[in-house]
């Protein structure tokens, strides 16, 4: 990935997580919303290796879990990645996305997912981006399709032991709404 500056959008400015964001990734990761989502509760041992893994993939591949802080009260909004993944081994560029709660439902998510999708046509200069959501996550869904994703696939994925369904929805460079 080209070296990049992950900018900010309207109401949010995009940063990479650090130990300083412990509290903050602690309770986001404790949310039943992830827990569903992961199928598992994190300790903080998990995330301390959650934030280490984030900053190894800054230094090893240019990419990962970034902080999306809301610019009117720098609360931490969120975190929203931007990395590559290997799916019946074709390598695609995935978005994916966790919410603080009290952020739900209010257009930061897609908001955050097509800064980023203009980052992955803009600077990796790539075609199309993938998102892989389970089932029954009706939000992640909308997100996607209000960005203009398609879906145009599903496969099983090793979350945590165990093999869930995640269905592809891919968001192409020629969506006129990214533009």
């Amino acid at each position: 990935m080209k070296s990049k500056k992950w900018g900010q959008t309207k109401r949010l400015i995009f940063r990479k997580i650090n130990f300083d964001d412990f509290e903050e990734i602690s309770k986001m990761l404790a949310q039943q919303s992830v827990k569903e989502v992961w199928g598992k509760k994190f300790t903080n041992k998990d995330v301390k290796k959650w934030i280490e893994n984030c900053m190894g993939s800054y230094t090893n591949l240019g990419e990962g879990f970034y902080i999306m802080q809301n610019r009117e009260n720098n609360d931490v909004a969120g975190q929203i990645s931007l990395s590559q993944d290997t799916i019946e081994g074709e390598i695609f560029y995935e978005i994916g996305y966790i919410l603080n709660e009290k952020y739900l439902s209010q257009g930061y998510a897609t908001e955050a997912a097509k800064h980023m999708s203009e980052i992955a046509f803009e600077f990796i200069n790539t075609d199309k981006v993938i998102f892989e959501i389970q089932p029954t996550n009706i939000k992640s869904i909308n997100v996607a399709k209000r960005l203009g994703a398609k879906e145009t696939g599903s496969f099983f994925k090793n979350v945590n032991g165990k093999k869930l369904e995640h269905k592809i929805y891919t968001l192409t460079n020629k969506c006129k709404k990214c533009r």
